[in-house]
């Protein structure tokens, strides 16, 4: 035997490797016999090759199917001795799966080129050739249509106004006005396999517009011309979505699945492609020619490559290569729920797509919130994937490093939608250099290709003194790279087309899904349980809150009260019934909100062609079958029985079955609310309409023969009259409903069952279950097929200005004149526009970035330093106080985590900030820097008193007196990482408001106005001044925009101290330039900046005078001058032994964080942290901090009079002011509103038409329906008042939050004005309700009854829209806020006296009725139109009353009661409002 090996081993050294050509020497199995032939253990070396080779010729005998399931899994035993074991792929678990990944690739950027190249170099082996795609665009434009100007903002007019436009455009009558904006104009070009290619450009070029055009996901709104292709074939040809993958700059991910689950569960959605199809061929050429793989190769080829198993293999490398594997169990998390951090979701965003089988990329900056190392490591690792494996990638990115732009081959080059460059990344600088514009030394040649396009950038970069600069266009540009060589040679390619058949079969997909349809529900479905599991605690929370509402509702409806003798007994137990399926229905109201909340990642992943709708709809479905019986069981387990209905078995699970299905269609129909409405107010309204019509046409407020034949459709078509002619056929025709009426004259079950006008046969209950049953299943069908067929309502739209080309920064100078409203207008210049260096400011729009080195933290100071001087500012309207902050031993502590006490950690507290000891002043731009998870922010929320949890300690002075938040928050400003603005207002609205409330109150408005435009100018918004907020990602500014407006509205507070968390993050290198231009600019004027910061360039690190340093856990590492090109810092660093030098242009930001990294830390044993302590660099600062800490002898403390700058009615002034532009424009809550109000009049006046005068010997159930339509009215159009101003006040407490904390106003003020915007609305859609309803239903028109009608209506909208209010004000969200409401709704219902009258409510529970506010508003409306009347009515048993008489026997309505209950319904309106207000300043659920 063992000569047959040798033999065996013979053979293939001389066959494979010879003949096929191996780039290296082969597998692993070869390597090792060349080893053995040493002098060091050949005998045991032999022995193993022999082992091993005996194994792979077992797996070869094998049939193909098992061979290719089967490989060899190597693992060291006691930690050198390797074993190798035969396994069966599909029985990977998690552990072996994490184990071989972590033994494969162990440095990602050198281990993972390795291993690629031996992947790569076992298909070279066979010569099997990879699938490529090159992508071609020849000639492609993309068009939008867009209002401008003030008409695109969203009023209330302008909405109206395009809602009649459009349906009149729809009619052929009159052109839709949108003015047409070209997006991408005429662009063609290549996108190789094999090359990496990067998408430059500044903001608003086209970039992300080219990239959705490419991967086939361009809205079907744009218009679009040209030609897009993959390998010659067009986009109709096949499936693009699934031949190439669109990563969206956007983070849209499930909060409650981990990093894992998120990308595991796109694995499995994705499938494994043409992977098994090659393994195949591979496996069997191998075969042929006698190869033996390497053993971790084959089992990573195979692993990956079988279905159900290479989810997971996959997953794990994926979050090895990007950084995510020391989170994979963490939740990823959103702002319901903490989690991972930005730049950790922004890397899940790519893995999601990288998992699957996909090499064609096109990637949407996908560095944001990343530290330059990271994003380099990233890039390298899909280089190496691209460059191995023929891959075709064309990415974007904000801020590219030098060494990480270096990684790419190609370069695209867009501006103001036009192609400027496309060709080799090494011939672009020698293209402009050529056109007269030269890369400064120290510059990146990222920032320089964005900015020498740019009018205000693009001087300094000429350097041919000799020929006068002028301005070179945009299209000049693009004319030049046309007749250069790299231009005629992109034109030579293009004119020669693909040719079809060189394309590889396996390159482009052509079905829609890689994975069957079992597959798709099993993977989906799996994911909906889990979601469950996560979600225990709504859950558990709806069953509580039924459980509750089952009690009182049994403890009302008690047995022992609760007789079957007569028909009024028989009322009071349909009324129990009717109670039953109206709660049952309400409660499936909380589905709008959290299928809405799922639709965004939904949309997402089906645009992604993850899955078909049905398969998310499916599992929802089925996974709400528990929650059904679950609910339906425990209430009919607490009411059937405790109520008294029929005993019998049969009758209680016949009960039981009715409420399930009503719980089933209840789910149903509000998931396709949802999915119809995708707006979260838009679907509350609908959601409530639906339940409204459902509930008025379901036989029980208006009985089937008062319906008017114009409605009857109505009744047949409402679930809830099947549903209670099935549970009251099933209580009434029991044997003990058998029983003769009074009269005699019937069976007092069948009487019952008549009066309401219900069906009498015992078969109708079969037919009212069938009927549900139908009904369940056509919602759930449209619900699938709206999610199949809808998209978004909301799509991203920025402003445009009516005068775009006199507001264009591209178009003015500093001295020119613009136009404003038609009147011209000179800018002002309170600060000479700067570039980031303070001491090369003398040209305007100059960007070199040589820094002021004076009163710096590492310098040597004599004591005259120590007083601060600022020269004054030549054009600043508002002096300020210049001032230090200097702190000492700073301290910071959390509770530590559950996950954390669960690993066995004893400690109850985290450290998070150890001993830091520093100062900030004036004149100085300050770095504070670190890796993910050093503590930047945390310091920063410590300083400024941001922090709302934790513990803290050590001291902080401000100009040497103790730091007072209430003080302090005068003189500072924070700038948050999230740009968090009310999204309604204009620019130009949000500065004011800020200046308004912040400002000294003896500064005169003129002069705010004017310090106003003055900060506008310095941080270049004036062409934006018009422009609407709008919510991120979603409608307004864009992010470079939105993180110019947040420094804005805190410059215009004047401040002396302003902190600023990552104000370049989400920003490309022209947008991080502006944004530090202003930032430079605002130290220039002497106030004390600090700024963190992720990854700079040169040029923008460079901008900084000092540095902050920390290493993870919160350890100060070097504080101190950063020096000319950084000097200070790098002599530093390379003083400490065992630290690399840095290399010649190397970023020293990125270099920094390098050899500081904790791996750096381990290998040299060094800490760094220590180091620093023991240097005269931190005595220093500490003696600087010392002196700082004792204020000069001259100076006075801070003193304000008030706590706030204005008097509170201002606050409350300027409040209602925001509050009114907010309201103003948002038409989806304030026209959907309406709308609902006028389709609920129209409905109710159609269905009770002239109901509202009562002839002589009217019956009593004439009365019982009018009564029934206010009762329906009140319920459910309050209810939509209560629904929808959850999310508006949601979104606005997010914005009061970061307003309070900067000291603006107090809580009051704000809630005062919150409540008193509603009036003006709720008094409209209450004239246009009452004007409607009151007409058409005939009441009599008196004076006095009209106005009770409109006061009583207007008092009840007004309290159900400030209970809606003070539920989001007492929970964290309006998701939680939306359940809780639900659950008060059933008992409103239950306790408005309309169910059950007063009298006859137990006396344990007559206290709720009176604090019932609907209970008031029944009491009030009814006896307004009918307390004082005395026409007689006949009674249900044939008896006579007037109808004074009969409200005052039955209801307890008495009409000289009516002041009380209209002082009772304001009280009501006067609590709520109260109850908002204290909420909202007591409570603060945001978590710091």
């Amino acid at each position: 035997m063992a000569s047959q090996i040798r033999e065996m081993r013979s053979h293939r050294r001389e066959g494979s490797f010879g003949s096929v050509g191996s780039l290296r020497s082969g597998s692993l199995r070869n390597w090792k016999l060349v080893r053995s032939d040493s002098v060091f253990g050949s005998r045991s070396q032999h022995a193993e090759d022999d082992e091993l080779a005996l194994k792979w010729a077992a797996i070869e005998r094998l049939p193909t199917y098992d061979r290719l399931n089967t490989a060899i899994l190597r693992e060291k035993i006691d930690g050198c001795q390797v074993a190798h074991q035969i396994i069966n792929v599909q029985d990977v678990g998690f552990a072996e799966s994490q184990n071989f990944i972590n033994k494969l690739i162990q440095m990602t950027d050198e281990d993972n080129e390795k291993f690629l190249q031996q992947l790569r170099n076992r298909i070279n082996r066979v010569g099997i050739q990879l699938p490529t795609i090159e992508v071609r665009f020849e000639n492609l434009t993309v068009e939008a249509k867009s209002h401008v100007g003030k008409r695109s903002l969203p009023t209330v007019w302008n909405a109206s106004r395009n809602t009649v436009e459009g349906f009149l455009d729809i009619l052929g009558l009159i052109p839709h006005k949108k003015t047409r904006i070209s997006i991408l104009k005429t662009v063609s070009g290549i996108i190789k396999p094999g090359r990496m290619t990067l998408l430059l450009g500044p903001p608003g070029s086209g970039k992300t517009t080219l990239l959705l055009a490419l991967a086939g996901k361009l809205h079907r709104d744009l218009q679009v011309t040209g030609t897009i292709s993959y390998n010659g074939h067009f986009l109709s040809e096949f499936v693009p979505q699934k031949t190439s993958a669109y990563i969206s700059q956007h983070d849209l991910h499930i909060g409650d699945l981990t990093v894992r689950e998120t990308l595991e569960f796109s694995a499995q959605c994705q499938g494994v492609g043409a992977r098994y199809e090659m393994l195949t061929e591979l496996a069997r050429r191998e075969k042929q020619v006698g190869i033996f793989p390497e053993a971790d190769v084959d089992f990573f080829m195979k692993a990956t490559s079988t279905k159900g198993v290479h989810s997971r293999i996959v997953t794990d490398y994926t979050m090895k290569i990007l950084g995510l594997d020391n989170c994979s169990e963490t939740l990823v998390g959103d702002n319901m729920r903490r989690g991972i951090s930005g730049g950790q979701k922004k890397r899940v965003t790519t893995g999601e797509m990288l998992v699957g089988p996909t090499k064609t990329l096109f990637m949407d900056e996908i560095s944001t919130g990343l530290d330059s190392s990271t994003t380099y490591q990233i890039v390298k690792c899909l280089q190496q994937f691209v460059h191995l494996l023929e891959g075709t990638i064309c990415m974007s990115l904000l801020q590219p490093a030098p060494e990480t732009f270096d990684l790419f081959d190609d370069i695209i080059l867009l501006a103001e939608g036009q192609i400027v460059y496309q060709g080799p990344r090494q011939n672009v600088i020698e293209f402009f250099k050529n056109c007269g514009f030269k890369c400064p030394d120290r510059k990146g040649a990222a920032d320089f290709l964005q900015e020498v396009t740019s009018r205000k950038d693009q001087e300094q970069y000429w350097f041919n003194k000799s020929i006068p600069y002028r301005y070179i266009s945009v299209q000049e540009f693009s004319e030049m790279f046309k007749q250069n060589e790299g231009g005629r040679k992109l034109a030579e390619n293009l004119s020669h087309p693909y040719e079809k058949e060189n394309n590889h079969k396996a390159a482009l997909e052509f079905s829609r899904y890689t994975i069957g349809k079992m597959d798709l529900f099993r993977v989906c479905f799996a994911r909906e349980w889990l979601l469950m599991k996560r979600n225990s605690f709504i859950f558990i929370f709806r069953g509580v809150q039924i459980t509750i509402v089952a009690f009182i509702g049994t403890t009302v409806f008690l047995r022992t009260r609760m007789h079957q003798k007569t028909e009024q007994d028989g009322f009071y137990y349909l009324f129990a019934l009717f109670f039953s399926l109206i709660t049952i229905m309400f409660n499936g109201l909380a589905e709008v909100s959290m299928t809405i909340y799922r639709l965004p990642v939904f949309y997402k992943q089906r645009d992604l062609l993850f899955y078909p709708a049905w398969a998310f709809a499916l599992p929802k479905i089925v996974s709400s079958i528990p929650m059904s019986l679950l609910e339906a069981g425990l209430w009919t387990a607490i009411t059937y029985y405790g109520v008294g209905f029929s005993p019998e078995a049969e009758r209680f699970f016949r009960h039981f079955f009715v409420l399930f299905l009503v719980h089933q269609m209840s789910s149903s129909l509000f998931c396709l609310i949802a999915a119809l409405c995708r707006n979260m107010v838009i679907a509350n309204t609908g959601g409530a309409f639906s339940l409204l019509i459902i509930f008025t046409l379901g036989g029980f407020i208006i009985r089937k023969e008062k319906i008017p034949r114009w409605w009857i459709w109505g009744y047949w078509a409402s679930p809830l009259m099947y549903a209670e002619n099935a549970i009251s056929v099933n209580e009434f025709l029991a044997d003990r409903w058998n029983k003769q009426t009074s009269n005699g004259s019937n069976l007092v079950g069948l009487r019952v069952l008549v009066d309401y006008n219900l069906f009498t046969k015992e078969h109708w209950y079969w037919i009212g279950v069938g009927a549900l049953l139908g009904f369940v299943i056509l919602f759930n069908l449209l619900f699938t097929w709206a999610l199949t067929y809808l998209d978004p309502i909301e799509r991203p739209q920025n402003f445009v200005a009516e005068e775009s080309e006199a507001f264009s920064p591209e178009k003015t100078t500093s001295n020119e004149q613009v136009v404003d409203s038609g009147r011209p207008r000179t800018r002002l210049q309170p600060w000479r526009r700067t570039s980031l260096s303070a001491r090369d400011s003398n040209r305007a729009g100059d960007l070199q970035l040589q820094n002021v080195r004076n009163q710096s933290f590492g310098a040597d100071f004599p004591e005259s330093d120590l007083d601060i001087q600022i020269p004054h500012k030549h054009g600043m309207i508002l002096p300020f106080q210049p001032l230090a902050i200097s702190f000492e031993n700073i301290n910071y502590y959390v509770d530590m985590p559950v996950e954390m006490r669960d690993q066995g950690v004893t400690e109850t507290r985290l450290q998070l900030l150890h001993n830091i000891t520093g100062a900030f002043r004036p004149n100085v731009l300050t770095a504070l820097m670190g890796v993910s998870g050093a503590g930047k922010t945390t310091l920063m929320d410590v300083l400024a008193g941001r922090k709302t949890t934790g513990y803290f300690e050590g001291d902080i002075w401000i100009s040497g007196f103790p730091k007072k938040q209430e003080t302090f928050a005068r003189i500072s400003g924070y700038c948050e990482q999230t740009d968090i603005h009310s999204p309604q207002v204009t620019v130009y609205e949000s500065l004011i408001f800020s200046a308004w409330l912040r400002l000294s109150r003896n500064i005169d408005q003129k002069t705010r106005m004017l310090f106003i435009q003055e900060v506008m100018e310095l941080v270049e918004l004036e062409n934006l001044k018009e422009a609407l907020v709008g919510v991120p990602g979603v409608t307004g500014l864009s992010t470079e925009q939105r993180k110019r407006l947040t420094i804005a509205v805190e410059l215009v507070a004047n401040p002396s101290i302003i902190f600023m968390d990552e104000p370049t993050s989400g920003l490309d290198a022209r947008a991080a330039a502006i944004v530090m231009r202003t930032v430079r600019n605002t130290v220039n004027t002497g106030r004390t900046v600090v700024c963190t910061i992720h990854q700079p360039s040169i040029h923008i690190f460079e901008a900084f005078d000092e540095l902050l340093l920390l290493k993870r856990g919160g350890q100060v590492i070097y504080a101190g001058a950063l020096g000319r090109h950084s000097h200070n810092l790098i002599t530093y660093f390379e003083a400490i032994a065992g630290v690399p030098k840095i290399k010649d242009g190397y970023n020293p930001a990125t270099w920094m964080l390098e050899v500081t990294s904790p791996g750096v830390e381990q290998s040299l044993g060094i800490d760094f942290a220590e180091i620093y302590k023991s240097t005269s660099l931190f005595q220093r600062n500490a003696a600087l901090a010392k002196q700082l800490s004792h204020p000069a002898p001259t100076a006075k403390d801070l003193f304000f009079p008030t706590k706030f700058s204005q008097p509170s009615f201002v606050q409350f002034i300027s409040c209602l002011w925001k509050q009114n532009l907010t309201y103003w424009r948002s038409p989806e809550y304030n026209c959907a509103r309406l709308l609902f109000t006028i389709i609920s009049a129209l409905l109710f006046g159609s269905i009770f038409w002239q109901f509202g005068q009562l002839k002589p010997n009217a019956k009593q159930a004439d009365l019982l329906n009018v009564m029934g339509s206010m009762y329906g009215a009140v319920l459910f159009l309050g209810v939509i008042n209560c629904a929808t101003v959850q999310p508006v006040v949601d979104t606005e407490r997010s914005v009061f939050y970061r307003e309070r904390a900067a000291g603006m106003y107090s809580a009051l003020p704000y809630a005062l004005a919150q409540v008193l915007i509603e009036i003006p609305y709720i008094l409209f859609q209450t004239i246009t309700y009452g004007l409607i309803t009151y007409s058409m239903m005939n009441f009599e028109w008196t004076v006095a009854k009209f106005g009770w009608y409109l006061f009583i209506m207007f008092i009840s909208f007004l309290y159900y829209t400030y209970y809606g209010m003070m539920a989001v004000s007492i929970s964290p969200n309006y998701q939680i806020a939306a359940i809780m409401a639900s659950a008060f709704y059933a008992l409103f219902n239950l306790f408005s006296g309309f169910l059950i009258p007063w009298p006859k409510i137990p006396k344990w529970w007559i206290w709720y009725y009176w604090i019932c506010p609907v209970a008031w508003t029944v009491y009030g409306l009814i006896t307004s139109q009918y307390g004082d009347l005395t026409t007689p009515l006949q009674l249900s048993d044939g008896s006579v009353k007037p109808i004074k008489q009969f409200l005052e026997d039955y209801f307890g309505y008495h009409h000289d009661f009516l002041g009380v209950v209209a002082a009772v319904l304001v009280g009501f309106s006067l609590f709520f409002a109260f109850m908002f207000a204290v909420c909202i300043k007591v409570l603060n659920f945001q978590q710091r």
